[in-house]
């Protein structure tokens, strides 16, 4: 069974950094693309992030583009998303997804019906 999970939330000033962790079990860790979502109280939830098996192709929501940077660590079945000049819009819960994609084509995308498990959520916020 896939199962997903987060760690590394918390409470940050603007401008400043966290890194996020999501831990995967129960599959070839590099035949899965990842992703990341956000979803901030009463909006949607949105993608801001995804990078295909192998490490080396990734997408970002413009966003976050700049400020944030995924990566993976297929040895260690883990999954970060480094937060650099947080603010105040960047405030939600953060979840992690997965779906069985190719090694090296690139991620699927950044929509919620892109992923098939996910995890239960890490809550960032960014005090200003």
């Amino acid at each position: 069974q896939v199962q997903v999970m987060e760690s590394g939330g918390g409470l940050v000033q603007a401008g400043g950094s966290l890194r996020l962790s999501c831990t995967a079990s129960g599959l070839t860790f590099d035949s899965y693309a990842m992703g990341w979502f956000r979803q901030a109280p009463g909006k949607e939830r949105e993608g801001v992030s995804c990078i295909n098996g192998s490490g080396r192709k990734s997408t970002y929501s413009d966003s976050v583009k700049g400020r944030f940077t995924i990566s993976r660590d297929n040895a260690k079945n883990t999954l970060y998303l480094q937060m650099n000049s947080l603010q105040s819009e960047d405030t939600g819960m953060y979840y992690c997804a997965a779906r069985r994609w190719s090694y090296i084509a690139d991620c699927p995308g950044l929509s919620r019906d892109d992923y098939n498990y996910w995890g239960q959520g890490t809550q960032v916020t960014v005090s200003s």
